[in-house]
């Protein structure tokens, strides 16, 4: 979701601030901090209230298809690194922290709202039924690559940007304009071992794996590319870091 016009500060699973997150409401570009979930009407003062996640004015998470004909099909499995922040933070009121523990308790999937940056937005309107993501810890003592997702319902209307109260709320999206998108994630593994920013930053040096990382040069960006490259290299790493601490992934009965 990149700046297309001024970016409106906003909600959710995924905020961010000049570090990185899942929800962005500043003209910076992090997310999906947490946030809402698909419910109903007057949810939202209840969360707020009780200091949980904004609520999504979906009345039913079933109704939204898997797939959106307006989303650019491509060939094979795309990658993506998606940004959360883990640690509370308020906005609005409401508490938008939203760890990939979060998302495993989840048992449907998980609506990727929030995110208010026009590069960031744009990523989730290209992603494809099935393609993974890593979920990414931000703004957080120890920020880093926690885990992987699976992105289960391609784009559709961020509808908390038009409800007044939510951490996110813009103005300026109505029915007539909409002008933000969610994708709906589903849980797949819990690295045993994060991959925390400062090796992700070594392995990006000139030379490295992560050379090219979109995510590295673009640090305020919530959601971003990764080429298949650097999703095995990533993986393989966490893989051995799990290996030499003597732990194991923990994963879903549909993690490939």
């Amino acid at each position: 979701m990149e700046q297309v016009t001024p970016e409106v500060k906003p909600t959710k699973k995924r905020a961010t601030t000049a570090k990185e997150t899942k929800t962005v409401n500043k003209p910076a570009d992090d997310k999906k901090k947490p946030a809402k979930k698909t419910n109903a009407k007057n949810e939202d003062d209840e969360k707020a209230s009780s200091g949980g996640r904004a609520v999504s004015e979906d009345p039913d998470i079933d109704s939204i298809p898997a797939t959106n004909p307006d989303a650019p099909r491509h060939e094979g499995e795309w990658y993506w690194l998606m940004k959360a922040e883990p640690e509370t933070r308020f906005e609005n009121g409401i508490d938008v922290r939203f760890s990939i523990d979060d998302l495993r308790a989840k048992e449907k999937p998980e609506g990727w709202d929030g995110i208010r940056a026009y590069a960031a937005r744009n990523h989730m309107r290209n992603m494809n039924q099935g393609d993974k993501a890593f979920f990414y810890h931000s703004n957080c003592k120890e920020p880093g690559i926690a885990g992987i997702m699976e992105i289960v319902k391609e784009f559709s209307e961020d509808k908390s940007a038009r409800r007044p109260g939510t951490p996110y709320y813009d103005p300026q999206s109505s029915k007539d304009n909409v002008r933000w998108s969610l994708v709906h994630v589903e849980f797949r593994k819990k690295f045993a071992v994060p991959i925390g920013l400062k090796e992700l930053r070594e392995l990006g040096n000139k030379g490295g794996p992560l050379e090219n990382m979109q995510m590295l040069k673009q640090g305020r960006l919530s959601v971003s590319r990764v080429s298949a490259e650097e999703w095995k290299a990533l993986c393989e790493i966490a893989d051995k870091k799990a290996e030499e601490a003597g732990l194991k992934h923990e994963t879903t009965k549909l993690t490939k």
